[in-house]
């Protein structure tokens, strides 16, 4: 017993510190869970194109919020290849509001790879080659909204903005926070004063009234991509105070180590000092902490949206699809409407478990 101790030991004694937090991340099922969940779906934001049935702007005018499609294998009793029913509309006379009933005379069988509305695929070139899809009819498998928008199609694509506008905009405010909260931590003096003094003014304005304040700044007749860019800048803007000030004191504490002191004695510059001895001792607590600061990137976003002063059309993300459902009787008749509210939670969940994870496979401490 005591041998297998020993030889285990002497084991961990050989891995690196990464090797050793990488076997501290597996053991958490949640954080690995998750990011598993997260990879996909950024690989389905990725292919969304050619995963998507119908383009975003596409509008079927017969089909109103129509609901969801179900897949059917049985014609009668005759087994089929999956498929779907069409739909026959109707209006009825006392509330005028259009009725959708399956159409059971005519199955639609559902074909992978289908040609449809054209889309770039990779952002390199064009493609009009979908996963699935059916002939002679419509596939809505996930309903559409009031103009006859394929809802499915316009979630996948939506995830393109909202799981990139976190990525963008933590590049955005690390860098700033962590070049400025770096500066201030090192050199000390008025410098310090000055950036603090900064980083104060910022942190004592409320969150959500300073970013409607400044996303009003962004001009109604901007482009969908400017538009885009203008949310990331906002959303960057406020998020590098509060890291700036953790790297501060982090820099602080580092700054008198023994070997950071050997380096200044032995004439090292105070940029190499700080690129070679600093800050990869930091780089375990910068990855964390841009994983759980993510979802706040993602809900900032998802509420400007949600509010009409975020993403507009033609781009779509999932808090401008939750416009839709703004109000109790919308939900009541038409609840497929929240399905990117749901992605949104899925997200934000996922982010969270795996940030903890990566907190605890970084800390040192942990058994």
């Amino acid at each position: 017993m005591t041998a297998a101790v020993t030889a285990q030991a002497q084991v961990k004694a050989r891995q690196t510190p990464l090797e050793l937090a990488l076997r501290r991340f597996r053991k958490n099922k949640a954080g690995v869970l998750s990011a598993w969940v997260l990879a996909f779906m950024y690989l389905v934001a990725l292919l969304s194109g050619f995963l998507a049935p119908y383009g975003i702007t596409t509008q079927h005018e017969e089909f109103p919020f129509q609901r969801p499609q179900a897949v059917h294998v049985m014609h009668g009793d005759k087994l089929m290849r999956p498929f779907v029913y069409g739909f026959t509309k109707t209006r009825d006379p006392v509330t005028y509001l259009s009725t959708f009933a399956e159409d059971k005379s005519k199955p639609l069988p559902i074909r992978f790879f289908v040609r449809g509305d054209q889309y770039n695929f990779l952002g390199v070139f064009k493609s009009n080659i979908h996963l699935f899809g059916v002939q002679d009819g419509y596939y809505f498998p996930l309903g559409t909204d009031k103009f006859g928008r394929d809802l499915l199609s316009r979630t996948l694509v939506g995830s393109q903005v909202s799981l990139t506008v976190g990525l963008i905009g933590i590049l955005i405010s690390f860098s700033i926070g962590m070049v400025l909260g770096g500066v201030s931590g090192y050199f000390g003096g008025w410098v310090d004063n000055l950036i603090q003094r900064v980083v104060e003014v910022l942190l004592s304005f409320p969150r959500l009234p300073i970013l409607l304040a400044l996303s009003t700044i962004i001009p109604a007749k901007w482009p969908s991509t400017w538009v885009y860019l203008g949310i990331v800048a906002v959303l960057a803007l406020i998020g590098w105070a509060g890291l700036a000030r953790v790297v501060r004191g982090q820099v602080m504490s580092a700054r008198n180590v023994d070997y950071v002191q050997a380096a200044r004695a032995l004439g090292s510059s105070d940029l190499r000092v700080i690129l070679r001895h600093i800050m990869p001792n930091l780089s375990s607590f910068l990855i964390v902490t841009a994983t759980l600061a993510l979802p706040g990137y993602i809900l900032g976003e998802s509420a400007l949206s949600f509010l009409g002063l975020g993403i507009k059309e033609p781009m779509t993300s999932w808090g401008l699809l939750l416009k839709d459902a703004q109000n109790f009787e919308t939900l009541n008749l038409y609840p497929w409407l929240l399905l990117p509210g749901l992605m949104i939670v899925i997200s934000v969940l996922a982010f969270n478990f795996m940030g903890d994870a990566l907190r605890d496979a970084a800390d040192t401490q942990s058994r």
